[in-house]
This record gives C-alpha cells, sequence and structure tokens, in this order.
C-alpha cells in the first residue's frame, strides 16, 4: 500500500478517530496510543491526532464536516513547511470505501483505516511461505469491494476474446475475477501447506508442548530465545513475528519439552486476520500448556489480557490450561505497583525476559509443571523390536535398564499416553520391577 520511500524522509501521519457514545476517553486514549505504534512500525512520522465526538459515523467522510476542514487546514499547513513530504491520514477505525475516498478528496491526502495499517505490517513481516499467502488471501479480500471506487474513472470494457464474457468485461469485473482466482489458488497452496504441518504435529506428538500467546509485543519472542537458546527474531515492532517458531526446551529435559512462539494479538485485530492464521495458531490447540505472556509495564495490559483471551476463546484454545506470566516487571517502577500486581495475580510468574535468573525459574516451572504428572513403568522389549526401542528412548525417561537372551527391560518415567503408546506398539504387558 506504501511505495518504497526514503528513511530520512518519511511519510507525515496524521491520527483521526471518532469517539462514539459507548467508548471512554481511555479506551480512544489506549487505541490512538496502539494507531501511533502501529504507524511508528510503518515507519511513518505521526504529526498530530484528532479526535471528534460523535453519536455515529459521518456517512460520508467519517468525520464530521466542521473535523474535516479542520484536518485539510492542518495538512496544508504541513504541506507548506514540508513540500517534499508525503501525507497519510489512518483512521482509528474500518471505514467504507467511499468514505475513504470522500476524505482522501477533502483533506487531500492518502486516507488507510486500522485495518489497511495492519495489513501493511503483516504483509511487510510476513516471512514463510504460509504467513505469505495467508496475507495476501486477506488483503485480496479486503481489496475486493474497493474495486469499484479504485475504477472509477477507468471506463471502457475489454475487448471480447477466448474465455471473455460476451462483447467483453468491464475493468472492474476483469479485476474481480482475478482477485477470485488468486485467492482460489492461495487456498489450495494453503491446503498443502497444512499437509505438512500435520505430518509435522504426528512427529511431535509424544512430546510435552508449550505455547507462548499473548498481546503482540509482549516480550513472547524475548522469553522464547531464552528458553530455547534459538536466534528468534525479536524486536522492538508491533507483530514482529508472524510465523510459528517451534523448538526444544533448552537445557533439554526427558521427555522433552516444546516451546511454540505464536503471532501476537492486538484490539480490533481484523476478523479475516484471526480466521486466514488459524493454522498457525492451531499450535495453541495442540499445546499441552500455554504462557500467556503480558506486559506488566503497560497500563492497559489488562484490557490487552482480555483481547488474547477473547481470541483464543474464538479460536478454540479457550480451555487449554495456561499459565500467567507478568513479564517487563523490570521496567514496573513503582514498588507499591508490583506488590498489588502480586496479590491481584497470585499464581501469576513474575519475571524479566531479559533476566536469566527469571528464565531460569520458568524453565524450572514448566519442567515441575509435566514432571509433576509423570508416572513409572517397566517395559520389555524384544531385541528386535528396535523401531520401539527408539520411540521409548523419545519419549520416555529411562530410569535403569537391562537386558538378556530375550531382550531389555527398561524402567521409565513419562506420561501416562506415552507409556501406553509404547506398550502398545511393543504389544507386551509392564513387567513387574
Amino acid at each position: 500500500m506504501f511505495d518504497a520511500f526514503d528513511a530520512d524522509a518519511p511519510p507525515r501521519a496524521l491520527l483521526a478517530a471518532v469517539q462514539l457514545p459507548d467508548a471512554t476517553d481511555d479506551d480512544v486514549t489506549a487505541s490512538l496510543a496502539e494507531l501511533y505504534r502501529l504507524a511508528k512500525t510503518l515507519g511513518l512520522e505521526v504529526i498530530d491526532r484528532q479526535v471528534q465526538k460523535r453519536p455515529h459515523f459521518d456517512a460520508a467522510t467519517y468525520l464530521g464536516p466542521g473535523k474535516v476542514e479542520q484536518i485539510a487546514a492542518l495538512l496544508e499547513t504541513d504541506r507548506e513547511a514540508h513540500p517534499a513530504r508525503t501525507q497519510v491520514v489512518l483512521v482509528d477505525h474500518e471505514i467504507s470505501p467511499s468514505q475513504a475516498r470522500q476524505l482522501s478528496k477533502a483533506v487531500k491526502a492518502d486516507v488507510l483505516d486500522r485495518t489497511a495499517v495492519i495489513l501493511e505490517i503483516f504483509h511487510r513481516h510476513a516471512r514463510s511461505r504460509e504467513a505469505r499467502a495467508q496475507v495476501e488471501i486477506v488483503r485480496l479480500a479486503y481489496m475486493a469491494p474497493r474495486l469499484r471506487e479504485m475504477n472509477k474513472g477507468k471506463g471502457g470494457r475489454q475487448q471480447g476474446g477466448i474465455g471473455a464474457k460476451g462483447a467483453g468485461e468491464s475493468h472492474l469485473e476483469l479485476d474481480r475475477r482475478k482477485v477470485r482466482d488468486r485467492i482460489a489458488e492461495l487456498r489450495e497452496e494453503l491446503v498443502k501447506i497444512e499437509q505438512e504441518r500435520v505430518t509435522q504435529r504426528s512427529r511431535r506428538q509424544d512430546f510435552r508442548r508449550v505455547a507462548l500467546v499473548g498481546y503482540t509485543n509482549a516480550g513472547k519472542s524475548t522469553l522464547m530465545r531464552a528458553l530455547t537458546g534459538s536466534d528468534v527474531y525479536v524486536a522492538d515492532k508491533l507483530f514482529a513475528t508472524l510465523d510459528t517458531t517451534v523448538r526444544a526446551l533448552h537445557p533439554p529435559v526427558e521427555p522433552r519439552i516444546l516451546v511454540s512462539d505464536t503471532v501476537g494479538f492486538i484490539r480490533n485485530l481484523p476478523h479475516d486476520l484471526v480466521a486466514s492464521f488459524k493454522s498457525t495458531l492451531d499450535e495453541t490447540l495442540e499445546s499441552s500448556l500455554l504462557l500467556h505472556v503480558v506486559d506488566a509495564s503497560d497500563p492497559d495490559f489488562e484490557a490487552q489480557m482480555q483481547t488474547t483471551h477473547d481470541v483464543l476463546t474464538e479460536i478454540g484454545a479457550g480451555d487449554t490450561p495456561a499459565q500467567l506470566v507478568l513479564n517487563k516487571c523490570d521496567r514496573v517502577a513503582d514498588p507499591a505497583r508490583l506488590a498489588s500486581l502480586r496479590d491481584t495475580y497470585p499464581d501469576a510468574w513474575m519475571i524479566s525476559a531479559k533476566s536469566d535468573t527469571d528464565v531460569a525459574r520458568v524453565h524450572a516451572g514448566l519442567v515441575a509443571r509435566f514432571q509433576g504428572a509423570l508416572e513409572e513403568a517397566w517395559i520389555v522389549l524384544r531385541h528386535d523390536q528396535g523401531a520401539v526401542r527408539a520411540l521409548l528412548f523419545d519419549t520416555c525417561q529411562i530410569l535403569e535398564e537391562a537386558y538378556d537372551e530375550d531382550g531389555g527391560r527398561y524402567r521409565v518415567s513419562a506420561h501416562r499416553e506415552a507409556i501406553d503408546r509404547v506398550r502398545e506398539a511393543a504389544g507386551t504387558q509392564p513387567a513387574r520391577g
């Protein structure tokens, strides 16, 4: 949506919002603060914020006529001071294509709504084949109803030809057909990717699995890097990572514990994006435990916790066992506030993901949580059951082993389902130790 621009002369952005009767001043302030961070993530330079209280959105231009005139005057003054800089108005709601066009015409600047801004960030940050396909589907679906506004003034019809309709298709009809065809193509690609993902998950089904979930920029990727010793990308940006990454807990334990980092959430996250990333978020459904990571230093963290809970419920993971992790506690300077957090959330793990000591506590907490459900058992295998022995060593902790001419006897510690799976594969009953 943005052409490449000079980092030394980024587009200048004005943020605009309508405050409806059911929104408090704090709600609007927090939402605009988030829009500001979205703009900064895109590399834009924010020059002003404008809010108008109205009973409803203006049908033509979203904002009322008086506010539109005020914004137009502000941008004109800014344009005179910075004649070489592009200007854009970021609207803190999703608006119709007609509203965007009329507002853009009135203020003589590009207009992007909140959904368009988020889509642009997702588009820039998508790395994997799956994430790129998911983002493109949502971008095309977002663009489809806006094609009429984009095609205004083009007129004319394409000449008829092989595969064409009658005397020819209008530009609008042709563009819509291209969008539908491309979406269908991308969905077929996602089906293939999901089949590959199912295969990967089947290989991991005997491991304990933890998914990091939470609001974007809560510190999930930093904690992921610390817990697994991996090189997961970390940046102080919204939606810095979109792709689910799975790594083993480090230092390693037996049975292995796998940790996955998932895409962050945000208030008013477009529903189509949630649906599109459902296959990625399915890591949460496959997990034994969710680590709900929260930025405790953010004044709006409770609303962010609710947003995360709402999205998890939407994708069917609302009942998955979860452990609250209050991160960035080192940034909470007020001792009274820290004490209040401890009193309000007594079961939470209060940490800084940048503290080796705190990360070690999280590591120990995960191990204790899973090993608390371990059982001990004896399993007997014949010498010719090499594949079952490999499964045994992959999924169980070996406490004792002995061999004779018939095979091996193993005293193991593991979760009941892992023990049952090995026994089923071996076709034997456990020996008594």
